[in-house]
Order: C-alpha cells, then sequence, then structure tokens
C-alpha cells in the first residue's frame, strides 16, 4: 500500500506540474462521471470517474485526462490504438490481464503500471472475482 501512495503522490505532481489550469484539487465527490460501454470495443462497461477528460484541457496541456477506472469480472477495455497520445494504468486492486502491443498478455496486480505510447496499442481485461480498479493518465494531443 506505501508503493502506491507514493506513486499517487508522484502522480498528483505530474499533474499539477504539466496542467496550470487544472493544478487544483479534485474532491471525489465531485468527479465528473463518465460510464464507457464496450470501451475500445472491449466488453461490458467501463466505469469511469474523471477529474477532467480529454476534451477539457487547453491543447498546450500535456495531461489530458486523468480518472478512476473500475472493470468489472468478464469486463475489458478492448485492444486500440493510440494515435495522439499515450495512455497509462496505474493498478490499484483486483487482478487482470493487459495485452500490450506486441500482443503478448501479461498478469497484472495492484501495484503494476503499464503504459501504450505513441503510436501502440494495448487492452486491459478483469480475469479476477473482484472489481479491476485502476489509475488512467493520458498524455498527449486530443486528435
Amino acid at each position: 500500500m506505501k508503493r502506491i501512495s507514493v506513486l499517487l503522490v508522484a502522480l498528483a505532481v505530474v499533474v499539477a506540474l504539466s496542467s496550470p489550469a487544472y493544478a487544483d484539487y479534485f474532491k471525489k465527490d465531485n468527479l465528473i462521471t463518465l460510464d464507457k460501454e464496450k470501451a475500445g470495443g472491449g466488453v461490458g462497461i467501463l466505469y469511469g470517474k474523471y477529474a477532467f477528460t480529454r476534451d477539457q484541457p487547453p491543447e498546450a496541456n500535456p495531461v489530458r485526462e486523468i480518472g478512476w477506472l473500475t472493470l468489472k469480472p468478464g469486463d475489458a477495455i478492448g485492444f486500440h490504438k493510440h494515435e495522439v497520445n499515450e495512455d497509462v494504468y496505474i493498478i490499484i486492486s483486483g487482478t487482470g490481464v493487459f495485452t500490450n502491443d506486441d500482443g503478448s498478455e501479461h498478469e497484472v496486480a495492484a501495484g503494476d503500471i503499464t503504459i501504450a505510447r505513441l503510436g501502440q496499442s494495448h487492452a486491459l481485461k478483469n480475469t479476477g472475482g473482484e472489481e479491476l480498479r485502476i489509475i488512467s493518465v493520458i498524455a498527449g494531443k486530443t486528435k
């Protein structure tokens, strides 16, 4: 848990330093709810609570979106390509399988971090019996 706390503090610093228009405190009760059905061509619903979504920050801000995401057992974010941005997943709880750009699969659990770089593809599936909770940070352009 200490490792996750350190990661969250580091992530907060990155957001604060790279997104001056959004260097703020986002109370969990005021986060934006945005649930996506079949996200990235996946299965089920990706439940999301966001500080801000990718269409909100000024184009000059590199951090485009940050949020808490939840996948129910058996649900998945489909294999999709990041044409103009990068996407980081920080696994908070649960277990799953991350599919890398080359199609290789990797088991993930709390404390693990994945990244899809510019031009790469990735996917994430909840393979466990409990919710898979992650923090997602998207950096780059919107289009």
